[in-house]
């Protein structure tokens, strides 16, 4: 019998002797086994604020989960390609300048296959088309015997040295990319999203807390599920001073981290980082369409003029 009263004592204490984090989580596991219990609101702006932010934070992790790829040099580099050390040696300009520089087919061949003058060359589509290109007018150009050049050949060597400076530009779009758009939106992810989060902790931990004490003050009982609590409540007009002081404490934590909370959401989602990031990211964009237009546009009239030339020479040709 004296057990049984042991055990009676001790569950009708246990909740003083809780401490913050036990009272807390006391709360939560009644909130969540569905208990009746007495929970309180967030108020309605506070809870759109937080549905904003879960919003923001989805955002930023959508987009840099794709804009990661400007991280990864090789990201538009084909996979079915296969290049040897010789092919990412030099960069297709000293190719071309030690071809030109070549007095026979064998200086020529020892050009395209140079050493490394420094790192191997970047692995990006514009730059496997211009390797590509280089390798491909050298081939015609050293099977070719009649007299000049082979026009392929020309148009094919002037063609590589323009994709390269493309894959150029596309490189320097990224390093722009990820110093100012990728850098300034990670930032904002894991500092200023993650205060905010953090602080909405903090209010959900001081809401349990007080609703806890008022449970615990007003004798709120715990209960497996299947059973029945016992309610022994106690009337607001009964409660002692005491008891009203602790209500009053954990009601001023609540109202002051809801504050605080409400401050760093409304930061966030009011900064204007994210947006000047992303006219970055735009800005980095333009730079390198317009300087592969401008380089395209150079390149294409000069081959235009080798294929109207060659025209010209076939039509002589055929006596017509």
């Amino acid at each position: 019998m004296d057990n049984f009263q042991k055990l009676g004592a001790f569950g009708k204490n246990i909740s003083a002797s809780f401490t913050p984090f036990a009272a807390r989580t006391q709360q939560l596991v009644k909130e969540t086994l569905g208990q009746d219990v007495d929970k309180t609101q967030l108020p309605p702006d506070y809870i759109e604020l937080e549905k904003r932010v879960d919003a923001l934070k989805k955002v930023h992790n959508t987009m840099l989960q794709v804009t990661s790829q400007y991280s990864n040099e090789a990201y538009d580099y084909p996979t079915n390609i296969r290049e040897s050390f010789n092919d990412l040696g030099r960069t297709v300009g000293e190719k071309v300048q030690l071809l030109s520089a070549a007095t026979s087919p064998a200086e020529a061949q020892a050009a395209l296959t140079a050493p490394p003058s420094a790192k191997p060359q970047p692995k990006t589509f514009s730059h496997a088309v211009a390797r590509a290109a280089v390798n491909s007018s050298h081939t015609l150009q050293g099977e070719h015997s009649g007299a000049g050049e082979d026009p392929l050949a020309t148009a094919l060597e002037k063609f590589a040295v323009a994709s390269e400076k493309v894959g150029e530009a596309r490189l320097a779009q990224d390093a722009q990319i990820q110093s100012k758009f990728l850098a300034g939106w990670s930032t904002t992810l894991n500092t200023n999203i993650m205060f905010a989060t953090r602080a909405r902790k903090a209010v959900e931990n001081s809401r349990l807390s007080l609703d806890a004490t008022k449970a615990n003050v007003k004798g709120g009982a715990f209960s497996l599920p299947g059973q029945k609590a016992q309610q022994h409540t106690i009337n607001e007009e009964d409660l002692t001073e005491e008891q009203r002081a602790k209500i009053e404490q954990a009601e001023d934590e609540f109202v002051g981290q809801t504050e605080e909370a409400v401050g760093v959401m409304k930061n966030v989602l009011d900064t204007p980082e994210p947006l000047r990031n992303l006219a970055d990211l735009i800005a980095a964009q333009l730079e390198y369409h317009k300087k592969a237009y401008e380089i395209l546009s150079e390149l294409a009239p000069v081959v235009d003029q080798l294929q109207v030339e060659q025209e010209v020479r076939r039509h002589d040709s055929s006596g017509f």
